[in-house]
């Protein structure tokens, strides 16, 4: 179902896209400002507040980004068998939405941080394949790019507008968390009740096409050789992905920007993915979206290459910025888009699933690596490291998709 509108097709996504898509890009776009307003006082506050090593936090941060990721399988499993990914994924932002108020309650304990991001995180990885999966079952198949782009974009506003309101709030009240806590609380809150408010669950009249539903239909997506080429690729290039947390802390440390600016550096990178995500994101649909993929990645290397430079400055680390941001708008959504052209559609949330918690598997373990890399070598090492695992893998998954059709 489609929303009429009288401006030329050329720019106007309405025409194109279905509402659902832009409501939830608003609950994106509300949840994110929550995320992204912890994700930039994380840094701050525990490396240079409680002083924790670098191994400590890529332990953290390991459990912000992937440490529940099996219940990305849950969420996807349960929409799928009960038809009804939008309660699915409520309970998922529901969770996330909680976990905020209580972070004001574990102060200065790195178990009671950890316990609360994992938490967190474990909201993410239920109501993510729901999500999308609403997302792709509303849209034609030859416009999934556009689709996910556009959700990308606004979901991108939203990481605009936390990592900015961290920082007023810094340079006001210090580093205090419980001020912070409580407005990304009250961000997360607004956006489950436009989802339970705005956002239709799918129609389930007809029967949906496909395998029935189960944990053992969703795994055995994987017997198809290009589903399960698609998941290890995914699940590799996470492994060989330095974090957002980690990428922002080099560009730091390689540019000598004060360490009172870190919170502003997810800035430059969601300008650049709020710019280019439905742009690239409807390119996918033309050249092939695993195609366009594997170039966010070479994207990715260029950033690392860039914190070789000595005494970069500030041209730098603008650099890295852009790079980083085009690498998340050539492979966020578009990874998203790829699976769901795979997926069948009773599956379709399973799919996802799968492929989201091979990535954030891989993720999890790149942090704690990472951490413990830079944490007991120079800082030239790991870089050193990051390049050339990066570079590997990533002609590791070129070769294993070689195969990958061109709208693919």
């Amino acid at each position: 179902m489609y929303v009429a509108s009288s401006r030329p097709p050329k720019t106007d996504f309405r025409k194109r896209l279905p509402g659902t898509v832009f409501a939830l890009g608003t609950v994106s776009l509300l949840t994110d400002v929550s995320a992204e307003m912890i994700t930039a006082f994380l840094p701050v506050y525990l490396l240079f507040t409680l002083n924790l090593g670098y191994a400590q936090f890529g332990l953290l941060d390991g459990i912000y980004t992937g440490a529940t990721a099996v219940l990305r399988l849950v969420g996807g499993g349960v929409s799928d068998k009960f038809r009804k990914p939008k309660a699915v994924a409520a309970a998922g932002y529901g969770l996330s939405a909680a976990t905020k108020v209580f972070f004001p309650l574990v102060g200065a304990s790195p178990f009671g941080i950890g316990a609360l991001m994992a938490a967190d995180r474990a909201g993410k990885g239920i109501r993510t394949a729901p999500r999308d999966a609403m997302i792709s079952l509303a849209t034609p198949e030859d416009r999934l790019g556009a689709a996910f782009g556009v959700h990308r974009s606004m979901d991108t506003v939203g990481a605009l507008l936390g990592p900015l309101i961290t920082f007023l709030l810094l340079v006001q009240i210090g580093t205090v968390p419980g001020p912070i806590f409580a407005v990304s609380a009250a961000f997360a809150v607004i956006g489950l009740i436009v989802l339970i408010g705005f956002v239709r669950e799918p129609k389930t009249d007809e029967k949906p096409k496909g395998p029935r539903p189960s944990f053992r239909a969703g795994l055995n997506l994987l017997t198809d050789k290009h589903f399960r080429r698609t998941t290890l690729s995914a699940g590799m290039l996470g492994l060989a992905t330095v974090s957002d947390a980690f990428v922002y802390v080099l560009v730091q440390k390689a540019t000598n920007i004060s360490p009172g600016y870190l919170p502003l550096l997810p800035l430059g990178t969601a300008i650049v993915f709020l710019a280019a995500a439905a742009p690239l994101g409807k390119l996918s649909d033309k050249v092939g979206r695993w195609r366009m993929f594997l170039t966010g990645h070479g994207l990715l290397l260029g950033v690392y290459a860039l914190l070789f430079i000595p005494e970069g400055g500030m041209g730098v680390a603008i650099a890295a910025l852009l790079l980083h941001g085009l690498f998340y708008a050539a492979t966020d959504g578009v990874l998203s888009a790829k699976v769901s052209e795979t997926a069948p559609e009773s599956l379709r949330a399973s799919g996802l699933s799968v492929v989201q918690t091979g990535q954030a598997l891989g993720r999890l373990v790149s942090s704690v690596a990472f951490g413990l890399l830079l944490q007991f070598s120079s800082f030239g090492t790991s870089i050193t490291v990051a390049l050339a695992a990066l570079t590997v893998t990533l002609i590791i998954a070129y070769g294993l998709n070689r195969e990958q059709p061109v709208s693919a």
